[in-house]
């Protein structure tokens, strides 16, 4: 039943936004519906709960933080102004934009360890950047979304501590080898993403920005300089909950892990950079109350869509998971006789297809034993193969329909997130599940302790 329930929801969004042509967040609605069908007598029930989960998600909210960050910063200029001091640094490289957007990416998933995080935090600075720097920007907010898996695919992210929790894995993996075994094999795919940069330059033919319209550094810093305020926005949230700074915290009796864990960087984060635009760009907005209203007004449908469809995702996700969707298919998975390397494809597609309407957390909890079993049962080593499944499920992140950082990219972006769905699952859904498979298969080497 509850397999049915998946493929029906998928099939359901399709009809309703490609075939149909509405917008994808009526289709995440009709998908949720039609999922809570599969539940017969139970609907109603399965409906309040639903949307108590869903409520209770601090990523649907903060999505709509980002996109009121992206209003602000936008109409208080403070892009352009951060734009000018980024291209005269950089203007003169052909994408330069997008190789720094993706490394930038990397350092936040060695940090922070959270998809949505990266795609918060990277995407405020660098999409605006791209897209005044000859990058499209439906690419630059596809890049943001596709890079976000960086904060899963390398060390440390809450899903390594959740699979070596896990009593089949923990018996055989420890800390130490995991965190080696993933290093590297997330390196994979940072190897694979900047290349992906350079096809992307030569595809869309990006040019290095004309020297006529690059300033010198000391003219735009001069003039700009106060825009580089909004890295504070970033700096506090992130030293706060990572580092010294959160070791100092813990440590405190009266503020203690609990404390620190009520600090959430993708809230914080839009929070802390719309305050900040609002007074460094404070001349440049309305005075009066009615001009005030209507900027607020003019921002209003940009919330309807981004809303709707992260809530819709991640109550249908709940009421799938409550229908037996994890045990189906790991009933499934252990009925197969398959080939080592069948084996091994089958539990990317898994994961893949798990981590699409749940969450990476959520899939490595759900099928996380059964997939390390099913991958020790093909040969691969065991520190490798909790590495590859945190692989496939990096790509939960870039998968639609409802990953949140393609709505939080796509928010900052201001573009609409059904046009990010195929070149995401193109450029960076399948080629990763593919580099997981060849880390598996040992064809990528990968270092183990």
């Amino acid at each position: 039943m509850s397999i049915w329930s998946l493929l029906a929801y998928i099939a359901a969004i399709i009809f309703w936004s490609s075939w149909l042509k509405r917008n994808i967040g009526e289709a995440m609605v009709v998908g949720w519906v039609v999922v809570l069908l599969f539940g017969g007598s139970q609907f109603f029930d399965l409906l309040m709960k639903s949307i108590v989960f869903a409520a209770m998600q601090e990523t649907v909210y903060a999505a709509l933080a980002f996109v009121f960050m992206a209003f602000v910063m936008s109409k208080t200029g403070l892009v352009n102004r951060l734009v000018d001091i980024l291209n005269s640094t950089l203007g003169r490289v052909a994408g330069g934009a997008g190789y720094i957007s993706t490394l930038a990416s990397a350092l936040m998933g060695l940090i922070s360890g959270s998809g949505s995080g990266s795609a918060a935090s990277v995407g405020a600075v660098t999409i605006p950047w791209m897209v005044n720097s000859n990058w499209p920007r439906q690419l630059s907010a596809t890049m943001v979304a596709g890079n976000a898996g960086l904060g899963i695919a390398l060390p440390p992210c809450s899903s390594m501590f959740l699979i070596l929790g896990l009593g089949v894995v923990a018996e055989k993996v420890t800390i130490g080898s995991l965190y080696i075994a993933l290093l590297t094999a997330g390196l994979w795919t940072l190897l694979y993403r900047l290349i992906l940069v350079r096809w992307f330059v030569f595809k869309y033919n990006i040019q290095p920005l004309p020297p006529a319209m690059i300033k010198s550094f000391s003219q735009t810093f001069r003039e700009g300089w106060t825009s580089l305020l909004i890295f504070v926005g970033i700096i506090v949230p992130v030293g706060l909950t990572i580092g010294p700074v959160a070791d100092y915290l813990t440590a405190i009796k009266s503020f203690g892990p609990k404390g620190l864990k009520s600090i959430s960087i993708i809230v914080w984060i839009p929070v802390l950079i719309s305050w900040i635009a609002i007074f460094e760009g404070r001349k440049y907005l309305p005075k009066t109350a009615s001009g005030l209203y209507e900027l607020v007004q003019s921002s209003a449908k940009r919330y309807v869509v981004v809303g709707a469809t992260l809530f819709a995702a991640f109550a249908a996700g709940d009421v799938m998971t409550r229908l037996g969707l994890a045990k189906d298919m790991m009933a499934i998975l252990q009925a197969m006789n398959l080939s080592p390397l069948l084996m091994i494809i089958l539990v990317g597609i898994l994961v893949t297809l798990i981590g699409g309407p749940l969450t990476s957390t959520a899939t490595v909890v759900a099928i996380g034993s059964v997939s390390f079993s099913a991958l020790i049962y093909a040969g691969v080593d065991p520190a490798i193969a909790a590495a590859v499944i945190l692989i496939f499920s990096s790509t939960e992140g870039a998968s639609p329909p409802g990953a949140a950082p393609i709505f939080i990219a796509c928010g900052i972006a201001n573009v609409d997130p059904v046009k990010t769905f195929v070149p995401l699952i193109v450029y960076y859904v399948i080629p990763i599940v593919i580099i997981g498979v060849l880390i598996a298969l040992g064809v990528l080497p990968t270092m183990v302790m």
